[in-house]
């Protein structure tokens, strides 16, 4: 059972759920985006569920497609006039439809299958798009979400510009959002670390979508057990980035989800060269930015190294924040002195 309840779409008075009422808030959304689109940039989220007015609805662009994903029934009834508005808008000629695991059981009554095209064709489920001059490509109809993650989109920038010429471990990678940046702008070598084999295929294939002289290694196992392995043979790296999945997708595992944030810190820490970088990160909700910024300062006080923090990040431009509880992304950058 969902632990929200209401799902509002309106308040402040009657309103008609009509084209319009939909069509103004889609354009409200993509005013939003404009800066980012400014950019050498053609893959963004357009609409970031309750944040934007669209409580358990999420519609991400790559390039001339739009995958809208749902986590409501509620939508159903709309799907049809949203779409539409959200291909004018977004000029995208295609979209699929992508469904939640609970969604997902009720296929049948809504005649809907998960990855469904909806409108427009295609003709490869890869669809190649562009990320601050990165090249890279995104599984519509089979990837994780929506076929990527684009909240770390400036976080992967900042992090590829600080990897020239140095050795990156890059630790849960999925498709090497991070791995790429740092690829591309000529880090020395990359290490890809995943537990799932499908998802660095898919790391290598989009590092090779740019131009780089690197070597790209990718290692599939437990993250924790390869990271102690490292350790055990003395192995650091320059940047180290550590952004795991989700601990905490119910209240019951905040604190199990805790433990593993400082056991991650730990290893980081120990892995990190002298004067290098470790970026950590965490998607989970229910651990507020407070409380693991606070798990990872009282890890690495523990390692008799000297560091400081350079800074803290949320998520990028295109999933605004309306609300408290949908501040879901936190990275520290942590710079070890010796």
């Amino acid at each position: 059972m969902s632990p929200i309840c209401i799902k509002m779409l309106h308040h402040g008075g009657g309103v008609l759920l009509d084209s319009i009422f939909f069509l103004n808030k889609i354009n409200e959304a993509y005013k939003l985006r404009i800066p980012l689109l400014k950019t050498n940039t053609n893959s963004y989220r357009f609409l970031f569920g309750e944040n934007d007015g669209f409580p358990g609805l999420i519609a991400d662009v790559y390039h001339k497609v739009i995958v809208v994903k749902l986590y409501s029934s509620i939508w159903f009834p709309y799907l049809k006039i949203i779409t539409e508005h959200l291909l004018t808008v977004s000029d995208t000629t295609t979209a699929v439809l992508r469904l939640s695991r609970s969604l997902q059981q009720l296929k049948d009554r809504y005649n809907t299958e998960d990855g469904q095209v909806i409108y427009g064709t295609l003709t490869d489920a890869n669809i190649p798009f562009i990320e601050h001059g990165i090249h890279f490509s995104a599984n519509v109809i089979k990837g994780h979400k929506t076929g990527y993650f684009l909240d770390h989109r400036e976080n992967r920038k900042q992090v590829g510009l600080l990897s020239k010429n140095k050795t990156v471990l890059d630790v849960f990678s999925y498709a090497g959002g991070f791995s790429v940046h740092a690829l591309a702008n000529q880090a020395k070598e990359v290490t890809s670390i995943d537990i799932s084999k499908q998802a660095l295929t898919l790391a290598v294939q989009n590092g090779k979508l740019n131009n780089f002289t690197g070597n790209h290694t990718t290692l599939v196992g437990d993250a924790f057990k390869i990271l102690q392995n490292f350790i055990s043979k003395k192995r650091t790296f320059d940047v180290v980035i550590i952004d795991p999945p989700s601990f905490a997708k119910n209240k019951n595992e905040i604190e199990i989800a805790k433990k593993k944030y400082k056991q991650l810190a730990l290893l980081g820490a120990n892995l990190t060269s002298k004067n290098g970088l470790l970026v950590l990160a965490s998607c989970s909700s229910r651990v507020l930015a407070s409380e693991f910024l606070a798990i990872n300062k009282e890890a690495l006080d523990t390692v008799p190294r000297d560091y400081f923090l350079v800074k803290t990040t949320q998520h990028d431009i295109d999933h605004p924040i309306n609300f408290k509880e949908g501040a879901y992304l936190k990275t520290g950058y942590y710079r070890f002195l010796d």
